[in-house]
């Protein structure tokens, strides 16, 4: 489990298909302290980490993670936000996110707020009834809060301090961002549909 709270900012040293995508991804964390098999979301991707050496570790990516991610767009050199998993007694400083992915948003507007940015998104239409104003979603691992929703269209605000400590300061209209959906809202929706159900 992580908390969208991102901690670090990695970066893909080297990608190589072997069956599987394997990805090498440089990082600032002290990887002795991170066991082989420890999980590390990856721009919000729970990935599992193989192999480690100073200042990278190893990860293997599955077809369905591809499928599923933003994963098939990444190349040497892309910026990844880096989060740790939730260890017991940590703050829990955004929400509690799973690192499995939902599926992609596209980024189709960026306007300049005051010192803020508002973001406004395009989600796939089967996860946007999960969406709601003052809701959290991840995007590319980082928790954040809904600010409105129009259908598939939602927006959110990206204040300076997040766009300096993840990938948010270099992102573009059309980037296709990971998207997690909120677990309680998944809940909710599934028990309002089974009331109705039975109405």
């Amino acid at each position: 489990m992580f908390t969208g709270i991102i901690t670090d900012i990695g970066e893909i040293s080297e990608l190589e298909q072997r069956g599987d995508l394997r990805a090498r991804i440089a990082t600032a964390y002290d990887t002795d302290s991170i066991d082989i098999g420890a999980s590390i979301a990856c721009n919000g991707v729970c990935l599992t980490a193989i192999t480690l050496g100073k200042g990278w570790f190893d990860v293997e990516i599955s077809a369905e993670s591809i499928d599923k991610t933003n994963i098939g767009s990444w190349e040497q050199g892309g910026k990844l936000n880096l989060e740790r998993a939730l260890k017991v007694g940590d703050e829990l400083g955004g929400h509690i996110v799973s690192g499995h992915v939902d599926g992609v948003a596209v980024i189709t507007a960026m306007v300049e707020e005051g010192d803020s940015t508002r973001f406004t998104f395009e989600a796939p239409e089967e996860l946007a009834k999960f969406i709601a104003p003052k809701g959290s979603v991840a995007l590319n691992g980082t928790s954040l809060t809904v600010n409105e929703v129009d259908g598939c269209i939602f927006g959110v605000n990206i204040i300076p301090h997040t766009k300096d400590v993840t990938t948010w300061g270099a992102a573009q209209v059309g980037d296709r961002v990971n998207l997690e959906i909120d677990t309680m809202a998944r809940y909710v929706a599934r028990y309002v549909d089974r009331l109705a159900e039975f109405s």
